[in-house]
């Protein structure tokens, strides 16, 4: 076992214990649900952050599977009756072959033609999830979403819910972990940083690129499913354009790139809210500015921008 994977297992080994301290030791009802949409939304900024962080292709619309996941379950257990447990696994598929099926043509695209077919594709789904009133509930929302249960456990309180969404989140994190250590993970940064000449050498770039955007859109709508099941309601506008960008901040702010900034990410983009009531109606504003400055003073994200501030601190002291 080489440095970086002993690192590795010791840094998941840490995350698993803080999970299980916060969770059995944190009495606030209030923060345990704060921490549990964190999770959540750790889910898509990792999901987003393979796509854009490691393979280099833009997507504005990744709020799309996002509501695949939500609403897929959401229609079957209502309308259909199923267990949301088999509803999970067929809301995941529905958004793996939406992505393969959109795929195909998008990602022949590069750049900001990318980012404008993703952001079509994001607004015509939910054009769907608002206008098909019949089955999505329409504008008003969809509501009486059950909530998940495992024989005895019931996943209703805010503590087995949180280990459930952090559960997700670790297996999450060591599953993108082991790509992005594979061959396919050096693949992947190859066509990041030159796609003609990741090809020159013998990258499959177009099959890849469409294997890692339908593995993005699979955790986007694993998220999506969590989702829904947390808060029995859901509606268009959680999935809309304002959520894909909300998704790209979380992915800039935390780092490109970075498994652990997708954490980060997600965790500041979740508290900011809490903090910034009296700006609601700035939002998209507010995502700006943090973007301009995150990306004109630290463009590589917080992670790594804080370990090279960190790195260049160490070596000054040392002379």
């Amino acid at each position: 076992m080489n440095n970086h994977q002993t690192r590795n297992r010791i840094c998941y080994t840490v995350f698993l214990l803080i999970i299980l301290l916060v969770g059995y030791f944190l009495e606030n009802l209030y923060y345990i649900q704060v921490l549990t949409f964190i999770g959540i939304n750790t889910l898509l900024a990792l999901a987003l952050n393979m796509l854009m962080g490691y393979a280099g292709q833009i997507s504005l619309g990744h709020a799309a599977f996002y509501g695949i996941g939500a609403y897929g379950t959401a229609i079957l257990t209502v309308h259909y009756g199923f267990s949301p447990w088999l509803a999970l696994p067929a809301a995941i598929l529905s958004a793996m072959i939406v992505a393969y099926i959109v795929g195909i043509p998008t990602l022949k695209l590069s750049g900001y033609y990318l980012g404008m077919g993703t952001l079509g594709f994001g607004m015509i789904v939910n054009i769907l999830f608002r206008e098909w009133s019949s089955v999505t509930g329409g504008a008003s929302g969809f509501i009486g979403i059950p909530a998940l249960e495992l024989g005895p456990i019931s996943f209703a309180s805010g503590r087995n819910y949180f280990f459930l969404v952090w559960g997700f989140v670790l297996i999450g994190f060591i599953a993108c972990q082991r790509i992005i250590d594979s061959r396919i993970g050096r693949a992947l940064r190859a066509i990041h940083d030159g796609e003609n000449a990741a090809a020159a050498v013998g990258v499959d770039t177009r099959q890849l690129k469409l294997q890692i955007f339908v593995l993005s859109a699979a955790i986007s709508a694993l998220a999506g499913f969590l989702y829904a099941h947390l808060v029995y309601f859901i509606s268009p506008g959680s999935f809309s354009f304002i959520a894909s960008i909300r998704m790209v901040t979380m992915v800039v702010i935390g780092g490109m790139a970075s498994i652990w900034g997708a954490l980060l990410g997600a965790s500041l983009l979740t508290l900011l809210p809490e903090w910034l009531h009296a700006f609601s109606e700035f939002e998209m504003v507010v995502y700006g500015l943090i973007l301009m400055v995150v990306m004109i003073f630290l463009p590589r994200g917080l992670t790594r921008g804080l370990l090279d501030i960190y790195e260049r601190t160490r070596k000054k002291n040392e002379h």
